[in-house]
């Protein structure tokens, strides 16, 4: 029985959608209602959650608190600094660490690029969601400004879209299309979308389950940190999110 409850977590944390209980039953080989059995046990625990409107399931919030406590066991900031300064020595550009709270992300820590000409980042600081390389990672994993704890499927903010640039998305509905191929890739860009000049790329750090517990970014000039630079960036972020998540919960 066990067994089962994992495997429907599995595939609830691998979907890009709700899914329903005859697909789940599919998907781990079961029949529909001994799937639909589980499901309401899971549901009752809020490791799952059913969509009232719809009767299909998502994976549910309690499973963020349980990745919090797991956390709490251990120094994110510690276990991810030697990562920030490989990263940063590798790609030639500053490298941060951020993670969800209760209403945006924000900086954890950072390792400077060791160039005299580079983009600036600040502990503490809020990313702005809909703008920036982390703060798209975080909205596509359920994150939202107004409070959602990120875990779930991607969120747009309700509030007004600000333009800080002519390349910010303002747009809801390009919003949504642009979260939703980030959670399908796993990674987000931000070309010149919170400030002129400033180009990034990111990548979460996600539990077994799939909840969202930090985001690995880079971040550069835009001169310097172009397109071939943020390609090569992702594919060390990935490997450097892997080894993170990992150590995490080995």
């Amino acid at each position: 029985m066990l067994e089962r409850a994992l495997a429907i977590l599995d595939v609830l944390a691998e979907a890009p959608h709700d899914l329903g209980t005859n697909e789940i039953a599919r998907r781990v080989d079961a029949t529909a209602s001994s799937v639909s059995r589980m499901l309401t046990t899971l549901a009752a625990a809020e490791v799952v959650h059913r969509v009232p409107d719809t009767g299909r399931y998502r994976l549910g919030l309690r499973l963020v608190q349980l990745g919090n406590a797991a956390i709490s066991r251990f120094d994110l900031r510690a276990l991810v600094r030697p990562h920030l300064v490989d990263l940063a020595e590798t790609t030639g550009e500053t490298a941060t660490l951020s993670v969800p709270g209760e209403a945006a992300i924000m900086t954890l820590d950072f390792e400077q690029s060791p160039s005299s000409v580079r983009s600036v980042a600040e502990v503490g600081r809020p990313s702005v969601s809909h703008a920036t390389a982390v703060g798209k990672v975080y909205l596509s994993h359920g994150g939202s400004t107004a409070g959602s704890a990120a875990g779930g499927p991607a969120q747009v903010p309700t509030e007004e879209l600000i333009s800080y640039t002519d390349r910010t998305v303002t747009d809801p509905d390009t919003l949504a299309a642009i979260l939703a191929e980030v959670r399908e890739r796993g990674w987000a860009e931000a070309i010149e979308e919170r400030e002129p000049g400033l180009n990034a790329v990111a990548v979460p750090v996600l539990t077994g389950v799939g909840a969202l517990v930090a985001v690995l970014g880079v971040q550069g000039p835009a001169w310097r940190f172009e397109a071939d630079a943020m390609t090569a960036a992702v594919e060390h972020l990935r490997e450097h999110a892997a080894t993170v998540a990992a150590g995490a919960h080995g």
